[in-house]
């Protein structure tokens, strides 16, 4: 192993003063560029062999972004599924938090997780149940009055 890596590296050295030398034949270089001549080309033949960086595309929703919330459901942009809820969707099955997945799409904090039917449905239940009621209050709305 150690020795393959010796010839590459002669055999970079060698490529490196060949072109260097066809260069300066051919064009008139100072004196002092010479050494950063001579460390760009062998730079970049020492980077040939590396793999070339990939370009990742951005992705592409499966639905337009505008069209993926609906009164009875929300469609995922990764995978297109209609759910009534995305938070434990987006956990499970494509691993990220709903911040992870406002910011790749371009999402504004206010974009809902929730269908907007579900979470009507749900805030009626809630006050069904007297939950969001401030200490004190009834059910019906009002405090109860004192006899007297």
């Amino acid at each position: 192993m150690e020795e393959i890596a010796i010839d590459l590296n002669e055999m970079l050295i060698t490529l490196t003063s060949d072109i260097v030398a066809a260069h300066v034949s051919n064009n008139s270089v100072s004196v002092d560029d010479v050494p950063v001549l001579i460390r760009n080309v062998f730079g970049a033949l020492s980077g040939l062999g590396g793999e070339a960086p990939v370009e990742v595309a951005p992705p592409e929703p499966a639905v337009a972004i505008r069209n993926s919330v609906k009164r009875s459901h929300i469609i995922c942009l990764d995978c297109g599924k209609k759910m009534k809820m995305l938070k434990r969707h987006l956990m499970t099955e494509h691993g990220m938090t709903p911040e992870d997945y406002r910011a790749r799409w371009g999402l504004g904090a206010d974009y809902p997780l929730v269908a907007p039917d579900y979470a009507e449905t749900r805030r009626d239940l809630a006050k069904k149940i007297g939950l969001g009621r401030k200490p004190g209050q009834r059910r019906g709305g009002g405090r109860k009055k004192k006899a007297g």
